[in-house]
This record gives C-alpha cells, structure tokens and sequence, in this order.
C-alpha cells in the first residue's frame, strides 16, 4: 500500500504535469510544423532525400485549393536596348482550377505558392502569381473549368535551364492551433511543399516594341 507521502507526490507531479501539458503541446505543434515546412524545403535544392514526389508535364498537380494544370515554360530574353538593361524572365504555363471543396470562394494564386528551383543549388525563386487573361492576380471561381495561365519568374540574365523544376505549394484547411489542442475556426493556411514538377523549357527572344 502506498505511504501518505507518495500519494501526495503523486498528486503534485500530476497538477504540474496538467500545469505545462498545453506548453508542452505548443512546443510540439512548432517543432511538427517545422519539420514539415523546412525539411521540404531543404529538400528541393536537391535531388537526393527530396521529401516531395519529382513528376514530368504534363502533368496535374492538386496543392490545397487549386488544381494546377502544367503543360509548358518559355525562357525569355530581353536584349539590352538604348535605355534598359538586358533582362530575362520563365514563364511556366497550366490551366487552373479552383477546388476549394471547403468554402467554394473564389481565390487567387500569390508568389510563394509557384517557385522555381535553380538547378545550381541557390535558393527558390517566387512567382508574381498567375497571369490569367491577361490579369494578374487572377481569382479563380470554385466550380467553373480550369483556365490557361502562366506564372512568371525574375531569373539572372544568362539563365539558360531547359527542363526546369518548379515547386508547389498548396495550403492546409485547418485551425491555426489545432495541433495544440485549442477550438479554433478553420481556414486555409501554412503553405506546404506538395511536389516538384519538371517543365521543358524553349527560348524566346523578345524584341523592343
């Protein structure tokens, strides 16, 4: 049988355990978190122990509320003119889609969610977006057909890739603080690496108007 004294340490350790139960949660939500966004991360800068699945276009890509379409990618190129700086850009081309089955609100697509990974190790470089009929920052209506759109990338001037891979991230629909334990609304949030696509690319020179 237990003395007086044990069951009065148990009941200490226990208020102090429920005490620091919701840090411990929290501290546990971070790290969990991390490790899925860093990791992913680190990952696409190579191939080797890359923590998302590497596929070909075309190909379709579901990431969060949209489904990405992708088909092609130009590499354009702007000579030096009399006044500018010569400069290059990638646009990578898909046909989008609205899925978001969760609220069926129209949304649009921002510059984290497309990025492109240079085959030389640097860091990822964002998108504008998507440029869809000719309106960037286009929002894509749930329910209605994939449209055509591009997504446009600020690359150094002697890029010269021709099968590019691009990055995609889709969002979760979940409670900021579900993982800790708290009863929050649910909304779409922390972008997460959902898979790597390669694309061919051509090169284009475009010329001054």
């Amino acid at each position: 049988m237990e003395s007086l004294d044990d069951v009065i340490d148990a009941m200490i350790a226990d208020r102090v355990i429920h005490r620091h139960r919701r840090k411990w949660l929290i501290a546990l939500a971070v790290v969990v978190v991390l490790a899925l966004v860093l990791i992913p991360f680190g990952g696409w800068k190579k191939h080797e122990g890359r923590a998302v699945p590497t596929v070909d276009a075309p190909t379709t890509i579901d990431a969060g509320r949209f489904e990405f379409g992708f088909t092609s990618a130009k590499i354009i190129r702007k000579p030096k003119g009399e006044y500018s700086e010569a400069e290059t850009r990638v646009q990578v081309y898909f046909d989008l889609r609205n899925i978001d089955e969760e609220t069926k609100e129209s949304g649009s697509i921002s510059g984290k969610m497309l990025q492109l990974v240079p085959a030389d190790g640097s860091e990822p470089i964002q998108s504008n977006g998507a440029s869809c009929h000719d309106e960037l920052n286009y929002r894509a209506v749930y329910g209605l057909p994939a449209e055509p759109c591009f997504a446009k990338f600020d690359v150094p001037v002697d890029f010269a890739e021709k099968k590019l891979e691009i990055g995609v991230l889709g969002e979760v629909y979940t409670s900021a603080n579900q993982l800790a334990g708290a009863s929050e609304g649910e909304y779409w949030q922390g972008e997460r690496p959902v898979s790597v696509v390669r694309v061919p690319a051509t090169i284009e020179t475009e010329e001054d108007e």
